[in-house]
């Protein structure tokens, strides 16, 4: 069985133990721990390890580890840089592309933004993903929120996340139905992984993170960029600073891929959902891409 065909609830289960095995990677980097190490590290047998690891990132441990070297990607932000060039040239990132797939992206207006979502309905539900249980949040517009939970973690429950996805629009009506939402889910990792979906996003922000949300749209999957980079892009690179907080401020996880921003020295830091999960989220990406 390929990561294509597995079942959402299976490559959330693997991605726990995933999880677990880069946070070891990385503690232990200098080291560079073997495959029997990092599977003992995790409670599975070296062949057990081995076959999920594979599952989930659709190459082998030792091939995906390498993704998460710091000179691999001081590599591919190299090399990037042609290819957001030539994608912002060519108009990839205004409202009607995402990730080469035919997914429609619109952004509420600011009178919109200042009204705190009032008037408007938005539906949630909480759902397995490949990268650890996910909340979707839907408006009439469509989706307009995907983050994710680790209970007992760093990025906090489901009443947290939740939370998280409310702020800013506190006057919205918020109704739960995962019913509702589900499709929407397998539809927005549908795009993740690079299939056909009927996906449509509204992104909330103010009009300087719409316009660094849709620059973020224009870097392939596969390829980083850094904040400087897309500070350029967007006006001027001193404007660095304000491009992460714009990225914090993305309510739309993976889709909008906040996570392909890193620092200009290589160094993979800062995600709203996690670290460990923004190193999982680009190497797999990496994986699929080199696949």
């Amino acid at each position: 069985m390929n990561e294509m065909s597995t079942t959402p609830e299976i490559l959330e289960r693997d991605y726990r133990r995933v999880a677990q095995a880069i946070d070891y990677v990385v503690d232990n980097r200098l080291a560079q721990p073997e495959l029997a190490e990092v599977a003992d590290a995790v409670g599975l047998s070296p062949h057990h390890f081995q076959r999920v690891f594979t599952r989930w990132a659709g190459v082998s441990p030792k091939k995906f580890l390498q993704y998460l070297t710091l000179q691999d990607a001081k590599e591919r932000l190299r090399n990037s840089a042609s290819v957001l060039d030539a994608a912002l040239d060519a108009g990839l990132s205004g409202p009607s592309r995402l990730h080469d797939l035919f997914v429609g992206v619109d952004a509420v207006t600011p009178g919109e933004f200042k009204a705190r979502g009032a008037g408007l309905e938005l539906t949630y539900g909480f759902h397995p993903s490949p990268f650890g249980e996910c909340l979707i949040v839907t408006s009439p517009r469509g989706l307009t929120g995907l983050g994710f939970v680790d209970e007992g973690g760093a990025v906090g429950d489901r009443k947290t996340c939740l939370a998280h996805q409310q702020k800013g629009w506190e006057r919205a009506i918020w109704r739960e139905d995962a019913a509702a939402t589900a499709a929407i889910a397998t539809d927005a990792f549908a795009a993740v992984e690079g299939r056909a979906s009927n996906l449509s996003l509204l992104m909330r922000g103010t009009p300087f993170q719409v316009r660094v949300w849709e620059a973020l749209l224009a870097i392939p999957p596969g390829r980083l960029s850094s904040y400087g980079r897309i500070a350029e892009a967007v006006c001027t690179r001193k404007a660095s600073r304000a491009v992460g907080a714009a990225c914090g401020a993305n309510m739309i996880g993976i889709l909008i891929p906040c996570h392909r921003v890193i620092k200009d020295t290589g160094v993979i830091h800062n995600y709203r959902w996690g670290v460990e999960r923004k190193r999982a989220i680009i190497a797999r990406e990496a994986a699929l891409a080199s696949s």
